[in-house]
């Protein structure tokens, strides 16, 4: 019997397409935000960590990375910071839209002008962002939109999280939309469903994390890898999906 000394395993996938690409992610100053822009620029992407607060730690003086100052909320800022962006390194190919606010109140307590800053930061800011970069990435043919929604967008929130829930369903919906109307340009776009991930937002809700199957809050990195898969080559025929990641804490 003959044997065949070629190994036809399957080349196991690397997650890359990322050299050479001009990245934004939104709120990377600290917490999730910086955690997919250092993971986004280690793959090689040349990442604008987009703030109104500079990164902590402070960056370092690498090729790859980049802050530039960026109120989400306002039309004028977006469009400076991603001139910015495009007159250094050129067009925008993966947006990372994770800017976001959160805080827990009861329906009858939340003032207008509270919905409305929910609402523009966590709503309108990706949608200005998005509205800025997906002309140049229909250009060049190709595009990764990431809007980072919640699990509290699906079900409301285990909480009094009624304008926060509605924001990033919101978003969610926003991604999807966008994938229709821009796949056949060489865009994805999709959305993370996280929950309970260890930063400084989850002070208000940290009693629910006994309820996660896995047994452990959720890290920034975990987000960051989820980033990473979505907005690499591979996951070239993904898109309008809403990707949890939770630990279980919705099976849906």
């Amino acid at each position: 019997m003959s044997t065949d000394s070629t190994d036809s395993s399957p080349t196991p996938p690397s997650f890359g397409g990322f050299e050479g690409r001009v990245a934004a992610v939104t709120g990377a100053g600290r917490g999730i935000g910086r955690a997919v822009a250092d993971a986004l620029a280690a793959k090689g992407a040349r990442t604008a960590y987009l703030d109104v607060n500079e990164p902590e730690p402070a960056l370092g003086c690498g090729e790859n990375d980049m802050f530039v100052r960026c109120d989400v909320t306002d039309e004028a800022s977006v469009d400076a910071a991603f001139t910015t962006v495009e007159e250094n390194w050129g067009t925008v190919s993966i947006l990372v839209n994770n800017a976001g606010i959160f805080w827990i109140r009861p329906l009858a307590e939340i003032t207008l002008e509270a919905w409305n800053q929910m609402m523009a930061v966590n709503t309108t800011g990706a949608f200005l962002c998005a509205r800025r970069v997906l002309p140049g990435m229909r250009a060049q043919g190709y595009g990764r939109l990431i809007a980072l929604g919640s699990s509290a967008g699906k079900t409301g929130g285990a909480k009094e999280t009624a304008a926060y829930g509605a924001s990033k369903a919101a978003i969610m919906a926003m991604a999807k939309s966008i994938a229709t109307e821009y796949a056949a340009d060489g865009i994805t776009s999709n959305a993370l469903a996280p929950a309970l991930i260890n930063t400084d937002m989850v002070a208000g809700i940290a009693d629910l994390a006994g309820r996660i199957p896995v047994g452990r809050l959720g890290e920034p990195a975990d987000i960051a890898a989820a980033v990473v898969f979505l907005a690499s080559e591979e996951a070239g025929f993904i898109t309008g999906e809403v990707m949890d990641i939770n630990g279980g804490f919705l099976i849906d």
